[in-house]
């Protein structure tokens, strides 16, 4: 078997995200599900939550990745940021109100805040530009395992402490966070370990703060990914269809270790492929599968069609995520490194709250979607994703790097 070609701080990169994912998959993917069944909180405040949460850690990745530029260290601001999550995770063991696990969710996000645009710029400062879709592919492969080990864990504490039962216990999900402490703190470990700072190509003047230097052609990039967002809603909402449709705990659990599986699978090989035939291509062929993807959860009315879509949701994920990242690295100069990936990692997250407060408006049946229901915020996905194809397909950068 051949060798991928990766510098060590992918590899450790790849392995923090790894264990990350399964403490963090153990809890957020149950959360929703605890807070609508425990504590009988409504849905457009769950999706208040998510919302929040997503903005708080947005506006710290954008500092977070000029502060990275600005001093040219990436290990030791994504080092804060990851410790901070472990840090928040077991202050959900005492939430009894959904402010309490809404600030331990925030708190964790804080910490995604601070990592992401550091961590993403390390991964790039470290792999040559014809192995960038090979090097974040196999990034987004490893997080995704980790998602994969931690659903599967999940699911068999599920399993073992209430069987088939639709509803989520209190007990059963904070014995689910206690367990998650433990790869959390193991992944601190390995990045404080394993990383190391690489000197940052191009040298020239610090960056100061501010997002001219990125370019318009990498802005109107941004441009379309904030269009796609705004129809993005929190993962939550897919969650809550699912059990809609009439899915049990354990129906779920086993639907989300599916999705990433897939999504696992097809990181690597869609990375490469975007080295071979162009990031927008790759991109272009993984918003397609969501508008089909969105559709088919607005138009099912059975869970099993329903959990068919999720599934085929992995493979979105694994077409874009990875790529998507390639080409922020491809699109900027190395010294703007951090603040791109802060700024473009902000968008998805900045969309967040909006997307997720107007999903649960939808979701409840207000405005002009009254009668629509549940299918509501999934019609609306996929409508701006459609518009977001269109502009993709329009987008004719010049080329910085030949890839894109």
């Amino acid at each position: 078997m051949k060798k991928l070609p990766l510098h060590r701080n992918v590899w450790t990169v790849g392995f923090t995200s790894f264990f990350t994912d399964i403490s963090s998959e153990m809890i957020i993917n149950t959360l929703p599900l605890f807070l609508s069944q425990t504590l009988k909180v409504k849905a457009n405040t769950i999706g208040l939550i998510e919302g929040v949460a997503e903005s708080t850690a947005s506006l710290l990745k954008i500092f977070s990745g000029w502060l990275s530029d600005r001093l040219r260290m990436r290990k030791g601001l994504a080092l804060l940021g990851y410790t901070l999550s472990a840090l928040s995770k077991p202050f959900f063991l005492g939430a009894d109100h959904w402010l309490t696990a809404a600030f331990a969710r925030w708190g964790d996000r804080v910490g995604k805040g601070i990592r992401t645009a550091p961590r993403d710029a390390l991964v790039a400062d470290s792999i040559p530009p014809q192995s960038r879709g090979l090097a974040f592919g196999f990034h987004r492969a490893m997080d995704t395992a980790g998602a994969f080990v931690g659903l599967a864990v999940a699911l068999g504490l599920i399993w073992r402490l209430q069987g088939a039962s639709v509803d989520l216990k209190a007990t059963t999900f904070r014995t689910l966070v206690l367990v998650s402490l433990v790869p959390a703190f193991l992944a601190v470990l390995v990045l404080l370990l394993g990383a190391r700072d690489v000197k940052i190509e191009g040298g020239g003047e610090r960056p100061k703060f501010g997002f001219r230097g990125l370019g318009k052609e990498f802005l109107f990039f941004l441009m379309v990914v904030g269009i796609f967002e705004l129809g993005n809603s929190s993962d939550a909402f897919l969650v809550l269809r699912l059990q809609n449709l009439g899915l049990s705990v354990t129906g779920i659990m086993a639907t989300l270790i599916g999705f990433n599986f897939l999504y696992t699978l097809v990181s690597t090989p869609a990375g490469i492929l975007s080295d071979r035939i162009g990031r927008k291509r790759v991109l272009c062929g993984g918003f397609l599968l969501y508008i089909i993807v969105y559709a088919g959860f607005a138009l099912s009315d059975k869970a099993l069609p329903a959990v068919i879509f999720y599934l085929l949701y992995g493979l979105y994920y694994g077409l874009t995520y990875g790529t998507a990242k390639a080409l922020v690295a491809d699109a900027v100069e190395p010294r703007l490194r951090g603040i791109a990936f802060g700024t473009y990692n902000a968008i998805l997250g900045l969309s967040d709250l909006p997307a997720s407060l107007l999903a649960g408006v939808l979701w409840s049946g207000l405005g002009p979607w009254k009668g629509f229901g549940p299918r509501a915020p999934f019609l609306f996905g996929a409508l701006t994703a459609f518009i977001a194809l269109v502009l993709l397909l329009s987008w004719k950068p010049q080329k910085q790097e030949k890839n894109l």
